[in-house]
């Protein structure tokens, strides 16, 4: 299933996608949520009252759906609980590092690492502004994203695919600027990462992904699938991957996340960048192997395109604001 959070008449509604169309579930069944937490609290219950539903739809029992263009989409989970992002792509870390032309880090390959983001402010489809001192080196960031769907502590990797309720398109946006600033004093990232994380276009079931699965890599537990992963910004191709390359499953983040503390549905995880998924890898390399290339960073106007096979497509216009504030102009001088 496919599950859209949609604005109607400034309200926020829970909507399943299916047939082209948006159907509202609590309008279609009262004992449905109208909100994207409720329904994923309600667990077991939600679940299979939506799937009858699904069922319905696809066997032509309802066809009263919004078209796309009748309603916005917003983010699947627009007020997630918390927000963490993981570090799983050893492609990633390792050539931004080489780029950098300092080592591997040993420590990735013993356990996985995540940090705590915003999760007030998440964006989905559509247009996104930013600061200007984002514009600083803005730059993109191609994720996978799962949702918690189920209330846990200290959960076992073996066991952890199963409190993942559904799998998304993440955009990290990066201030890099900003961030790189931040991370010289050793703390971080905070304000390179806090103003934006694109999620969307709607929250898919695992089971829709089942026909992906593959091994995940030799000597890890959990999940893996093999789903190619595209970025476009401008319509040209920036970016490509694929989410089994993640060298640390989601079930492994989510055991070392749920180490002494709960989490709760409506948690979002992201995987962390795919290799080549960002500007900041692909100028590193671009530079290393020709002195002359031109770097790109993300401008006023453009279009980022994320695709990822069976999650759909995430677009965005990358707008920036009319204001000349500046906390890059605050900084003290030495003296």
């Amino acid at each position: 299933m496919k599950l859209v959070t949609f604005k109607l008449e400034n309200q926020y509604r829970l909507g399943l996608f299916a047939n082209n169309l948006i159907y509202d579930l609590n309008k279609i069944n009262s004992k449905i949520p109208a909100d994207i937490l409720s329904w994923l609290n309600e667990g077991q219950t939600s679940l299979n009252l939506t799937k009858n539903i699904e069922n319905d739809i696809l066997n032509k029992k309802n066809t009263n759906g919004y078209s796309l263009n009748e309603i916005e989409i917003c983010a699947p989970v627009p007020n997630p609980v918390s927000c963490r992002d993981g570090y799983a792509f050893r492609q990633h870390v390792e050539a931004a590092r080489r780029n950098r032309g300092v080592a591997m880090i040993e420590e990735f390959d013993q356990y996985p690492i995540f940090y705590f983001t915003n999760h007030n402010a998440i964006n989905g489809p559509g247009q996104v502004w930013c600061m200007p001192d984002h514009f600083e080196k803005l730059d993109f960031e191609l994720e996978v994203a799962v949702v918690i769907g189920k209330k846990g502590r200290n959960i076992k990797a073996a066991e952890a695919d199963n409190y993942i309720a559904g799998f998304m398109i993440m955009n990290d946006l990066s201030a890099r600027t900003l961030q790189m600033e931040e991370m010289l004093l050793n703390l971080g990232p905070a304000k390179g990462k806090d103003f934006s994380t694109i999620i969307g276009p709607w929250l898919v079931t695992p089971d829709e992904l089942e026909k992906y699965k593959v091994e995940c890599r030799h000597g890890h537990i959990g999940n893996s699938y093999n789903i190619e992963m595209k970025c476009r910004v401008n319509g040209i191709e920036v970016s490509r991957g694929n989410m089994k390359d993640m060298d640390w499953t989601f079930a492994e983040i989510i055991e070392r996340c749920s180490y002494g503390v709960d989490i709760f549905p409506g948690d979002v995880i992201g995987s962390g960048t795919v290799g080549t998924g960002c500007f900041l890898e692909l100028n590193g390399t671009g530079l290393l192997n020709n002195p002359s290339y031109k770097t790109q960073w993300l401008n006023d106007g453009d279009v980022v395109e994320m695709e990822i096979t069976g999650l759909g497509i995430l677009n965005n216009t990358i707008r920036k604001e009319k204001t000349d504030y500046s906390i890059l102009k605050l900084k003290k001088d030495k003296g």
